[in-house]
């Protein structure tokens, strides 16, 4: 069999971790699915797959082999992309990371666009508050809130946004408000993060910063929980001010201490690193870049 054809029902097994599951996205019986995986094994002298009745799961090496067939099959798209001109109608399927609310709020719009704009193409949109390792999980893009520390990706910078502390109108009236990062010790907090028995915050830039250690009155992992008892007035919250625009705005909260903020997190688009540029991927890329860099949200 053609190893390119092997690669490709590889990959659409170890991905999906199941047979059937790759026999019905690459239109193929399942028998032809079990006889390609079985003829790359055997031409490789490796198993890839651990197979039981009830799952498929990736050996060691299985895992390798996938991150290398991912890379190879698609500089071998971008490069038929290149050698078209580049001007090739996008098709086939993308796979995009972003945080929950982020993803909702900015990427999603920009995702039914270009779906409707590019009927070929398919996309796969996984909204998760955790770092997602683009190469190991098959990403094509990524948006990334924060300073970067990866630099084997390609990263193009779209906007910024502040970190910000806000608090209800109502809570301010009962408990006052604060005048240095100091004085939240006084406050009841509520810390959007992972349950932890105490919070660092950090404020200010460069020589004239300071951290300042606090103990939550309530500690939470939605963020959308957290916007909620904030505005119920049970104390002051630390966000990102995007996830909290709305309520900014009609002024059911109102930000506190914005000359003790830190310098604006940066927000990049990141993609994998390529010699030439995948058509579907450069034009989800430009689509994206725009819309963000348009947004009045991060800028």
């Amino acid at each position: 069999m053609d190893h390119m054809h092997l690669m490709t029902v590889f990959v659409a097994v170890g991905e999906q971790e199941s047979f059937a599951a790759a026999s019905r996205s690459l239109n193929l019986s399942p028998a032809a699915i079990t006889r390609a995986v079985a003829a790359l094994e055997e031409k490789l002298g490796a198993q890839l797959l651990q197979r039981t009745t009830r799952h498929v799961r990736l050996t060691e090496a299985g895992q390798r082999y996938l991150d290398d067939c991912r890379s190879i099959l698609a500089s071998i798209e971008e490069a038929n992309d290149a050698v078209a001109g580049g001007d090739t109608t996008p098709k086939g399927k993308l796979n995009i990371t972003a945080s929950v609310l982020f993803g909702k709020v900015f990427v999603t719009p920009c995702i039914v666009q270009y779906l409707k704009e590019y009927p070929e193409v398919d996309i796969a949109a996984y909204f998760l508050d955790r770092p997602v390792n683009l190469i190991e999980e098959g990403m094509d893009v990524a948006v990334r809130l924060g300073h970067l520390s990866d630099s084997s990706m390609k990263a193009l910078r779209v906007g910024r946004m502040r970190r910000v502390l806000c608090a209800s109108p109502e809570y301010l009236a009962r408990h006052g408000v604060p005048q240095h990062p100091s004085d939240l010790e006084r406050h009841s907090i509520i810390a959007a993060s992972h349950l932890a028995p105490r919070v660092e915050w950090k404020f200010g830039l460069g020589e004239d910063s300071l951290t300042v250690r606090l103990k939550p009155r309530l500690t939470i992992t939605s963020i959308d929980s957290a916007i909620r008892a904030a505005v119920d007035g049970l104390g002051i919250c630390r966000l990102l001010s995007y996830q909290m625009a709305e309520e900014l705005a009609d002024g059911r909260l109102r930000i506190i201490l914005p000359e003790y903020e830190e310098e604006p997190w940066p927000v990049h688009i990141l993609h994998r690193e390529s010699k030439y540029g995948s058509s579907k991927v450069r034009k989800f890329i430009d689509l994206l870049a725009q819309q963000l860099r348009a947004h009045p949200h991060l800028n």
